[in-house]
């Protein structure tokens, strides 16, 4: 092809990878939907718009220099405090979770082509990865609790790396030219080059950014672009000494640089982001437009058995055994078992053999594995990407944020029941030996002044929908609820009043206040007058709960509470009932009116409440 048409093709492939990503935004769809498509369109026979000729032998360099920007990118942004908020699941989804992807993909190929355990491990292999690509598209449409974030994004990084250091290794069995080699030696070099590679290349780009002169007009350009070339020397060189070793490096070299204090980070993380964003446009796309339909076709039923066993089997297992007895809910742990898309990992290496095995003669065995880890792409990519949010509203798994200021006993205790309903509690704590303390319980945790705006900001309350000032301190909290209050447009702020003497300036400024001694004299006053409803309301999110939430179901509006009653779940009842004011609530009778607007506290079972919130509320 002509140099100026090849430009042109380019050109059109990075304008479709941006409208993709416009078009995503819009419809809160990951846009990596939109790539796979438009690669299919461009690449269609009577199109052939990108054909194998197209890029020539450049393309598997090219692709190769995409994974490297792309897990680099994905591994900078996992900062070790967020892993801290779900440390044992994302270690079992790495571990026990991948060997159960492994073992689980390996047996429905075998029984589904009837193929040799060897070709069905490197295809069990490569789909172990999920990947950041496809992941983190996905988490910023739907919004989850940071621990539910942390561990699929943990699971996203951490298996790409192991997922293309076994599929080469598994790969030595398939292929003639390199059958015979000791497995678990290869793994272990593989992964051991990569590591090495990594923690060298991270730190020469610290050292250079820390303690040699950039040039001051131009050092965060300049920061940015030392950075980038560190992400593909470290793929490039790991590569070089030991095939697919390159993408263990990029990660450790991603994870070292993106938890270590240098500088220029932000400038760093926005224009990374931008670059991934280009890359995998243009490598999705054109890695779809050289799909051929002969190897989808070549899969048929039996493809389609793999891929569902594998996202509605498999896929489920091994989250529910990963995350048992861990702090997430059972909707979370659903929809982290509804939510397991394929990426760029399984796509690049599986060309690279399909391509190895065609020149050795096994174009069978190439179809098979091109055809099966594309369908798995593709299927996975498009229903679960496609619907994880409509997932997420059902299993009602978006929660808005609660911010807790203050990581004391009463701060903690308040985050503990958030949690259990649910909730996501993020924790601001100046002294640093108590936040630590308060991270290492598990808790999204962060450490600094909380009459700082900007630390407020940081902590997420531009998206709050309540913030607690629950220090021992009235002047810190009375300053933390007037800077919400001025800043931020926040529904509730509550704080922690010490002093009973200082309630009335609270309430003078609008603030809406619980006063340590009156909390203290009301759990006395429960415990003596009524002690079962007192140990019932303290095991709430265990198993009972207490919820308020407005009505906006027209099929309840304009019926009586006597209506309402048979259409709740069993184990739910209408507690209180408020009009013109949520705080004014009242005991209604049976003949009360339900209008549109109106407050209604739900009492019950857990799952009850729930599932009785979303019929008054189902927005």
């Amino acid at each position: 092809m002509a140099e100026s048409p090849l430009l042109l093709l380019v050109a059109g492939i990075i304008g479709i990878g941006v409208l993709s990503q416009i078009l995503a935004d819009r419809l809160q769809i990951p846009a990596i939907v939109f790539y796979i498509a438009a690669g299919l369109v461009v690449g269609q026979p009577g199109l052939q718009i990108v054909t194998a000729e197209t890029f020539g032998t450049a393309m598997p360099t090219i692709v190769g220099f995409a994974v490297a920007i792309i897990v680099f990118e994905g591994a900078f942004h996992l900062r070790i405090e967020r892993i801290r908020a779900a440390p044992q699941a994302a270690l079992r989804l790495v571990t026990i979770g991948a060997l159960i992807a492994l073992a689980g993909t390996a047996i429905a190929v075998r029984f589904a082509f009837g193929v040799s355990w060897n070709l069905s491990l490197v295809i069990g292999s490569l789909l172990v990865a999920t990947g950041p690509t496809v992941v983190t598209p996905i988490l910023k449409i739907v919004p989850v609790r940071d621990q539910v974030a942390t561990a699929l994004e943990v699971e996203g990084i951490v298996n790409d790396v192991t997922a293309a250091i076994l599929a080469v290794v598994f790969f030595q069995t398939v292929n003639p030219a390199t059958a015979g080699g000791d497995l678990v030696r290869g793994f272990v070099v593989r992964l051991g080059v990569g590591l090495l590679f990594g923690v060298i290349v991270a730190g020469i780009v610290y050292y250079l950014l820390r303690y040699v002169d950039l040039s001051p007009g131009d050092a965060p350009r300049n920061a940015r672009l030392l950075v980038l070339a560190g992400a593909l020397v470290a793929f490039s060189a790991a590569n070089f000494e030991a095939t697919e070793a390159g993408v263990a490096a990029t990660a450790t070299a991603g994870f070292l640089l993106g938890n270590a204090d240098i500088p220029y980070e932000d400038e760093i993380e926005a224009f990374k982001g931008d670059v991934t964003l280009l890359v995998l446009a243009f490598v999705f796309i054109g890695l779809a437009a050289l799909l051929e339909p002969a190897a989808l076709i070549e899969v048929g039923f039996e493809g389609l058995i793999v891929v569902v066993a594998i996202a509605l089997v498999v896929r489920p297992i091994l989250v529910f055994l990963s995350t048992t007895g861990s702090k997430f809910t059972r909707q979370e742990r659903t929809f982290m078992s509804l939510v397991g898309p394929r990426g760029i990992i399984p796509a690049s290496v599986a060309t690279l053999f399909a391509v190895q095995l065609q020149d050795a003669g096994l174009a069978q065995e190439a179809n098979i594995l091109l055809g099966t880890v594309f369908l798995a792409i593709l299927l996975t990519a498009v229903f679960e990407g496609g619907l994880a949010r409509y997932i997420a509203q059902y299993l009602n798994v978006i929660p808005m944020r609660v911010i807790i200021v203050g990581g004391g006993k009463v701060g903690r205790s308040l985050a503990e029941r958030l949690e259990a309903r649910g909730e996501n509690v993020v924790i601001i704590e100046e002294d640093q030996s108590v936040g630590q303390r308060v991270r290492n319980e598990g808790y999204r945790t962060v450490i600094g002044d909380g009459t700082d705006t900007e630390l407020l900001r940081e902590a997420g309350a531009s998206n709050a929908k309540t913030v607690v000032a629950a220090t021992g301190d009235d002047d810190a909290n009375l300053l933390v609820s007037q800077l919400v209050n001025s800043k931020f447009d926040v529904e509730t702020v509550i704080a922690r009043v010490n002093n009973p003497d200082n309630v009335d300036a609270f309430e003078e400024l609008g603030v809406r206040t619980i006063s340590a001694s009156m909390a203290t004299a009301w759990a006395i006053d429960n415990q003596i007058e009524r002690p079962a409803i007192a140990h019932w309301m303290t095991d709430v999110g265990r198993s009972g709960d207490v919820q308020e939430i407005e009505i906006t179901n027209d099929e309840l509006v304009g019926k009586t509470v006597r209506e309402v009653g048979p259409m709740l779940p069993d184990g739910c009842l209408i507690a209180l009932l408020s009009k013109d004011d949520p705080e004014s609530g009242e005991v209604p009778t049976a003949d009360t009116v339900i209008e549109r607007g109106d407050y209604v506290t739900l009492l019950g079972r857990t799952k009850a409440v729930t599932d009785g919130m979303k019929l008054v509320n189902p927005d």
